[in-house]
């Protein structure tokens, strides 16, 4: 659906917003109508930030928000657009919308007795439309691709955002290019962005050689590059924190756990987290945790090598100031888990700012870990993609070595759907899982909770008395 309403006060005018370099000693600031993915004076990320305005009355947007969680027209349907005072759009932008957002927050006594804790919340963003939490920085990355006039709409994936892409401009009525790591990707993924009617470029290489290339693509006019390089992406993921802390009813949690690959979202929630503290909505930071697979963990590495410097330097944790220059990115990631298969990862310091200022963590975990974390986030009821499973497996760890306690609050972000990679899940279950090693030789992958069918006769007493040994 595309919508377009007349200018009202509703929203942040866009000539109140610009796009704002975070680098140090930089920090050179462009319109908002500048087709720009870095700072054109040093390279550096930019990310958007609203002029400075009459404080809100948080009481007042809370009554606004919560009146349009129940509202059947327009915008306000969007969990996205519902929080349009917080973008940086007015209210005569053509939002391009497929209603996304507005995903569950459920309990999980499972994977809480799991890891090591009381309680245990996930918040699954695979209930988005397309099946992952893409959307909601799609949205908002598409409406400004037609905000500046652009014809064609490209992306890097490793599936999950050239599924939302996809469909995105198909409902805008842009051209949609995608490249794509030949034979990296889910099938389930693949077909999606088939169906929608995306270009799609298959080429010899990984993630990270797709983005170059769209990078250079980008450099077209007609051309906008939507990947989470673009501020704009940011914006709409952001609000996903603002959905959290509704459901919440404004209670903010200990921790946030989130899978990290190219960090566009880790960096989205730590925006979305400080928006709403600065607007008074919140009076302080959840400790925002990544987890990384191991054979692509960049950031990982990078923040305990931060963590051992400052405590040989102060005896503390690495500080907001230890924001490096650069990472040492991972030239050929390994994991199962393809969203996250990612070694150069563009949003590395939004991420890591956002980590540090919450004092939160980066950490590893094994595609052991994720296994067995994916299978039983399945027994909650809850499906969700390898990638997802990272949260739960890291939580695990934290839990066993005390840096986060039993009683905490804590809520684990899934960002993908269980049918974006079911060739993962039965290959877990039938006991076939494995992974290439750098030498090629193939590693098993143990199925700690394995569920296999199993053929019986076709008699009532037979399946019964497999529902007992089940039981036993």
């Amino acid at each position: 659906m595309t919508e377009t309403k007349k200018h009202s006060r509703a929203s942040i005018a866009a000539e109140q917003a610009s796009q704002h370099c975070i680098m140090p000693g930089c920090g050179a600031t462009f319109s908002i109508h500048e087709r720009i993915y870095v700072c054109s004076k040093c390279g550096g990320p930019l990310e958007i930030e609203a002029a400075a305005e009459q404080p809100r009355n948080p009481t007042e947007l809370r009554r606004t928000w919560e009146s349009r969680a129940t509202a059947q027209a327009g915008r306000d349907r969007s969990g996205v657009w519902r929080y349009r005072e917080m973008l940086p759009f007015d209210d005569a932008a053509p939002v391009v919308t497929l209603f996304e957002g507005n995903t569950p927050l459920y309990d999980a006594p499972r994977c809480a007795e799991y890891s090591g804790l009381r309680a245990l919340r996930l918040k699954h963003q695979g209930c988005n439309p397309t099946g992952s939490f893409k959307d909601t920085g799609m949205t908002v990355a598409v409406t400004q691709a037609l905000v500046l006039g652009a014809k064609t709409v490209v992306c890097a994936s490793t599936g999950n955002t050239s599924a939302s892409l996809a469909a995105y401009a198909a409902r805008a009525g842009l051209q949609c290019a995608i490249v794509l790591p030949q034979k990296q990707i889910s099938a389930a993924k693949l077909a999606q962005a088939m169906d929608y009617g995306a270009a799609i470029f298959e080429i010899d290489g990984n993630f990270d050689h797709a983005m170059r290339l769209v990078q250079e693509l980008a450099e077209e006019d007609s051309i906008y590059l939507v990947n989470s390089i673009n501020p704009f992406r940011i914006e709409g993921q952001k609000t996903v924190a603002f959905e959290l802390m509704q459901q919440c009813a404004w209670t903010v949690p200990d921790n946030v756990v989130v899978p990290g690959g190219n960090l566009g979202n880790s960096s989205a929630l730590g925006k979305g987290f400080e928006e709403l503290r600065s607007a008074g909505l919140i009076d302080r930071l959840p400790k925002l945790h990544i987890a990384q697979a191991e054979g692509a963990a960049p950031l990982a590495h990078e923040f305990a090598g931060l963590q051992t410097e400052s405590k040989g330097k102060r005896g503390g944790a690495a500080s907001n100031s230890a924001l490096p220059d650069r990472i040492q990115f991972v030239e050929h990631p390994r994991t199962l888990a393809s969203a996250i298969k990612i070694g150069a990862p563009i949003s590395w310091r939004k991420a890591l700012r956002a980590v540090l200022r919450s004092g939160g963590q980066v950490l590893t975990v094994s595609e052991q870990e994720i296994a067995d974390a994916k299978a039983m986030i399945g027994r909650d009821g809850v499906g969700c993609e390898p990638a997802s499973a990272t949260t739960v497996a890291a939580i695990r760890k934290l839990t066993a070595s005390g840096q986060i306690q039993r009683d905490e609050s804590v809520v684990a972000i899934l960002t993908g759907h269980i049918l974006k990679d079911t060739d993962y899940v039965s290959h877990y279950h039938r006991g076939t899982l494995s992974i290439e090693s750098a030498s090629g030789e193939k590693q098993p992958i143990a199925a700690s909770f394995r569920n296999l069918p199993v053929s019986v006769p076709a008699t009532k007493q037979s399946i019964l008395e497999n529902l007992r040994l089940r039981r036993e």
